[in-house]
C-alpha cells in the first residue's frame, strides 16, 4: 500500500512539473537574466538581496495595482558596527524615497507610471512609461567595494512633440546618535546627481542618479560616480558567468545555476579581521559560521575559481583555528563582530565536524599544499575533538545540530555523525598528498569504517514505514535530514532513503519539509537532498524533482535565488544556499570528488533525456579545465581537458567513477 500511495504522489508530481512553466510568472531572457513582463497579474511584491564588499541590501519591490512601481530599500552597512556589538549588529535603515514621483513632465508632476517589464540579472531594472510619452529604466545595484547603493534612471522621450523634465535635487543627510555605534556617530547620505530641468526632443535621452552612502566619522567622504559603479558591478558578474559555466539542455536549470554562482559569491564583506563571507538576510554579516561558511559554501568556491572568496575560506578556517585548545573544549557555532567576538548561544552544534568536513575538501579542491599545510592542524585537532565525544554506540554526540534546536536532535545526530565520517575519509586523501605519517592516516581510514557502520546500527531504522533512518534515538517522524548519508556516499539504505524523501510525508510545494507534518521548509536540506539523491545514482527522479525547485525558485513567485526558510525569515536569500544550489551539479549531476591536491574523481550521472551535459572552464586543483560528458549508444563518453591538452577520454557506463589525475 505504502508503494502505491508513493508511486501515485511521485507520478502526479511528475504532471506538476510539466505544467508549471506555463504558470511561471517570470520568463529567461535573451540577454541573460529573467524578465517579467508585466500583464494581469497584479499586483504584486517581491524581495531580492544583492551585496557588495561595504553594503548589502534587501530591495522589496513590486507593481501596484494600477501598474506603477513600488519600492522600500532596507539597506545594510555592515562594518557600521552598532551598540551592542552582537551578531545583529550592522547599521540598517529603510528608504522609500522614489525619485519619479517627484519628476514634473511639462510643469506638471508625473501623474501616471505603467511598469512594462522588470528584469534581474544581478542588478534590478525596471522598464515603465511615464505619462503615456516617457519611457523610463531604472537600474539598481550595490558597489562592488565602495558603502554605496546606486540607482541609474534613463528618460527617453518617446513622443514626438518637445518635452520640458525637470528632475528635482535630492540631498538628505542623516547622523546616526554617537552612544549607539561602536565608533560613534556615523553619517548617511541620499542623494542626486544631473538634477536640473531639460527639454527633450522626440528620441532624446536623459540620465540622472540616486546613491545612498554610509560613513565613519572623519573618514574620506568620496562623490560616488554612479556609472563607473554599475560598470564594475557588470564586470564582476562577467566573471562570474564566463567561469564554471553550465551547459544542459535544460535552459531553466543552466541559468538557476548562473544566477545562484552570483549570490553565492557576492556576500563577502571586506571586515577589519578579512573577508568574511556572510550569510545576509538583514542578520548576518561581518561574521562566519561553522555551517555556512566551513561547511556549505567554502568547499564550492575552488570551483568558481573566485581569488577573493577562496580568500574568504582562508581567513574563515584561519579564524576557526584560533579556538583549537589542549582541553579539547568545543569550537564557537560562529565568530562574529569582525571577528572580535563569538557566538555560542545553540551550544555544540556539531560545529568540529562541520569544520573539519569543510576544511578537508577545501583544501583537497584548491590544490594549494602551502594551503592545505596551513589547514592541516585544524582538521587534525577537529577530527580529534569527534573522536573524544564518541559515545558508547560510536557516533558523535554534541547539544544540538544546525538547526540550533529548533527541531529536536537528541544527543547525538545523524547530520554530525556523516559530516565526521566523510571527514575522515577526506583527511586521508589530503595527509597522504601531503605525506603524512602513513599510520595516522590508516587509523582515520580504519575509524572511517567504524563510524560507517555505526551510523547504520545506531541510526539505521524503520521510521513511518520507511527503512531509513532515525535522526536521532527516540525519533519517529521522518526528517529532512535523512538525506545525510547519500552526500557522503553512504548508499546502504539509499532506495528507502529517496522514497521517504520524495514521499507526501517530507515533499512539499517548496521542498522538504524539516519535518513530517510540519509546515517549516529550509532549502539547505532539500539541497544536500537533492546532491544526494544524483550521487546515489536516482537520476530520474531526481531531475523531475530538481527541475521543479529550480522553476519554482527562478521563475516563480519569489525568485531568482534559493532560499532560507519560512516561515523564519520569509525566504531571506541567505547566500551559502546559493553555494548547495552549485553543488547539486558539481558533486551531484558530476559527481566530483575530490582524493588528492592534483586529483579528482569524477562520477557523471547524465538523465535519460539529455544527450549532453558540460562543465566548463571549472577551477580547481591549480587548473582550469572542461567536463564534457556525451551520450554515445548505451554508454557515455568523458572528456576531460585542461590547457588545451586531453586528459581523459572514456567510453564508460553512465555513473561510472573515473579518476582525473593532473
Amino acid at each position: 500500500m505504502k508503494k502505491n500511495v508513493l508511486l501515485i504522489f511521485v507520478l502526479s508530481f511528475f504532471c506538476i512539473v510539466e505544467a508549471q512553466a506555463e504558470d511561471n510568472r517570470w520568463r529567461i531572457n535573451e540577454t541573460g537574466g529573467i524578465s517579467w513582463i508585466v500583464s494581469d497579474q497584479i499586483p504584486h511584491r517581491d524581495h531580492i538581496e544583492m551585496s557588495g564588499k561595504y553594503i548589502s541590501a534587501v530591495i522589496r519591490y513590486g507593481v501596484n495595482a494600477d501598474q506603477s512601481f513600488w519600492i522600500s530599500r532596507d539597506i545594510v552597512w555592515p562594518m557600521l558596527r552598532t551598540i551592542p556589538n552582537n551578531t545583529h549588529a550592522s547599521l540598517i535603515r529603510s528608504f522609500n524615497v522614489d525619485p519619479v514621483t517627484m519628476i514634473s513632465v511639462n510643469k506638471r508632476l508625473v501623474k501616471e507610471e505603467k511598469v512594462t517589464e522588470i528584469i534581474l540579472n544581478g542588478k534590478i531594472e525596471v522598464k515603465s512609461t511615464l505619462n503615456g510619452t516617457l519611457e523610463l529604466k531604472r537600474t539598481l545595484f550595490p558597489s562592488t567595494d565602495l558603502p554605496v547603493f546606486g540607482e541609474k534612471y534613463e528618460l527617453t522621450n518617446s513622443g514626438n512633440k518637445p518635452v520640458t523634465i525637470e528632475i528635482p535635487e535630492i540631498n538628505i543627510q542623516y547622523n546616526t546618535r554617537p552612544d549607539e555605534g561602536v565608533e560613534g556617530s556615523y553619517t548617511l547620505q541620499t542623494r542626486s546627481k544631473n538634477f536640473g530641468a531639460f527639454e527633450l526632443q522626440p528620441k532624446e535621452s536623459v540620465t540622472f542618479y540616486l546613491c545612498f552612502s554610509g560613513f565613519k566619522s572623519g573618514q574620506n567622504i568620496v562623490e560616488p560616480d554612479i556609472e563607473n559603479e554599475l560598470n564594475k558591478r557588470n564586470d564582476l558578474l562577467t566573471r562570474f558567468s564566463q567561469n564554471l559555466v553550465l551547459e544542459t539542455p535544460d535552459e531553466v536549470l543552466n541559468r538557476a545555476f548562473a544566477f545562484a554562482k552570483i549570490r553565492a559569491a557576492e556576500s563577502i564583506y571586506q571586515t577589519k579581521g578579512g573577508p568574511m563571507h556572510g550569510p545576509g538576510g538583514l542578520s548576518y554579516y561581518a561574521a562566519i559560521w561553522a555551517n555556512d561558511q566551513a561547511e556549505y559554501i567554502n568547499p564550492f568556491f575552488p570551483y568558481l575559481g573566485y581569488d577573493y572568496g577562496i580568500e574568504s575560506a582562508v581567513n574563515a578556517y584561519r579564524y576557526f583555528a584560533g579556538f583549537m585548545n589542549p582541553e579539547y573544549k568545543p569550537l564557537p557555532c560562529s565568530i562574529i563582530a569582525e571577528g572580535t567576538d563569538i557566538w555560542n548561544g545553540a551550544g555544540d552544534r556539531g560545529d568540529g565536524a562541520m569544520v573539519a568536513y569543510g576544511a578537508a575538501r577545501f583544501a583537497l579542491s584548491l590544490g594549494n599544499k602551502v594551503t592545505a599545510e596551513k589547514l592541516w592542524p585544524l582538521i587534525e585537532w577537529c577530527l580529534e575533538y569527534n573522536r573524544r565525544k564518541l559515545n558508547s554506540q560510536g557516533v558523535v554526540s554534541s547539544d544540538s545540530d544546525e538547526l540550533e534546536g529548533r527541531f529536536p536532535a537528541g544527543t547525538a545526530n545523524l547530520c554530525t555523525s556523516s559530516l565526521y565520517y566523510d571527514a575522515l575519509i577526506s583527511a586521508s586523501y589530503l595527509g597522504e598528498s601531503l605525506g603524512k605519517n602513513k599510520k595516522q592516516l590508516s587509523v582515520y581510514r580504519a575509524q572511517a569504517s567504524k563510524i560507517k557502520a555505526n551510523i547504520e546500527k545506531y541510526f539505521g531504522a524503520k521510521v513511518m514505514g520507511f527503512d531509513t533512518y532515525r535522526y536521532y534515538e527516540g525519533n519517529d517522524k521522518l526528517r529532512a535530514w535523512i538525506c545525510m548519508p547519500l552526500t557522503v556516499n553512504i548508499f546502504d539504505r539509499k532506495q528507502a532513503t529517496i522514497n521517504a524523501l520524495f514521499s507526501p510525508e517530507l515533499w512539499t510545494t517548496d521542498g522538504l519539509a524539516s519535518q513530517a507534518g510540519d509546515k517549516t521548509f529550509w532549502d539547505r536540506s532539500t539541497l544536500y537532498a537533492l546532491r544526494g539523491v544524483f550521487a546515489a545514482g536516482d537520476i530520474e527522479r531526481g531531475l523531475k524533482f530538481l527541475q521543479y525547485y529550480s522553476n519554482r525558485r527562478l521563475l516563480g513567485e519569489h525568485v531568482p535565488y534559493p532560499v532560507e526558510a519560512y516561515p523564519e525569515g520569509n525566504q531571506r536569500h541567505l547566500s551559502a544556499e546559493s553555494g548547495l544550489y552549485c553543488r547539486v551539479f558539481t558533486e551531484g549531476l558530476f559527481g566530483i570528488r575530490p582524493v588528492a591536491l592534483n586529483s579528482f574523481l569524477v562520477t557523471p550521472q547524465l538523465p535519460g533525456s539529455w544527450n549532453y551535459m558540460k562543465l566548463k572552464k571549472v577551477h580547481g586543483f591549480q587548473k582550469e579545465f572542461d567536463i564534457d560528458v556525451k551520450r554515445e549508444g548505451e554508454k557515455i563518453r568523458l572528456t576531460v581537458t585542461c590547457g588545451g591538452a586531453l586528459i581523459i577520454n572514456k567510453l564508460i557506463d553512465n555513473g561510472s567513477g573515473q579518476t582525473v589525475k593532473f
